[in-house]
């Protein structure tokens, strides 16, 4: 049986001292001791993001857990040298961003930090080896929109809060939009109806 993506709960005691791979924000505060169970809301939406990338990344998905942390930097992704991982973001950022994006915002920030893991783990043809990180997350980010099927409103508010909250390393927004385009064309998503969304998110 291959194995599947799970977004899962784990000691997080066991992954704490692992490397930072990507956050939204500063990284100093964050006390991985501080973990705790995500909501039963981000939950939900966390098996979705595994739904939709599950048959893409099989046989070679890893393993990823995710906590809320009040001290962590808006959400951030900890690997271990194993190649699994865990997604911690803090409540008040996940808060923000469902208030100004819905469901879709949450569910693009968890694609992308978990995009960070499937492009070290599972390399597909269409996340080119030349982007940055970044991009390439951004790229597993698009194809989990695409999966998901936001309607084209929940898909503007989605792609203005990504604009929103880049990490540090993130290049322009410009540079941005193709690699999400390219992931979300790659898994069926509709080509139009995310044209219109990024431009009506570039006339904001």
């Amino acid at each position: 049986m291959p194995r599947q993506l799970a977004i899962w709960i784990l000691l997080s005691a066991a992954i704490a001292a692992a490397d930072v791979v990507c956050a939204l924000g500063p990284t100093a505060a964050y006390n991985g001791y501080r973990d705790e169970r995500p909501s039963p809301d981000v939950m939900q939406l966390a098996a979705r993001v595994n739904s939709a990338l599950t048959p893409i990344c099989t046989p070679r998905c890893p393993m990823i857990a995710i906590f809320r942390n009040e001290t962590a930097p808006n959400a951030l992704l900890v690997a271990t040298p194993a190649g699994d991982a865990k997604i911690v973001y803090a409540p008040k950022f996940f808060t923000a961003v469902y208030n100004s994006a819905g469901d879709g915002g949450i569910i693009a920030v968890i694609a992308h930090e978990l995009g960070h893991a499937l492009s070290e783990t599972a390399p597909v043809a269409w996340v080119k080896s030349t982007w940055p990180p970044e991009l390439r997350a951004d790229a597993w980010a698009g194809c989990a929109l695409a999966k998901v099927n936001l309607p084209a409103r929940d898909l503007q508010e989605t792609l203005a809060a990504l604009a929103r909250y880049p990490s540090p390393a993130h290049p322009a927004w410009n540079s941005r939009l193709p690699a999400l385009e390219a992931g979300y064309r790659q898994c069926g998503g509709d080509e139009a109806r995310f044209t219109a969304a990024a431009a009506a998110r570039g006339r904001r």
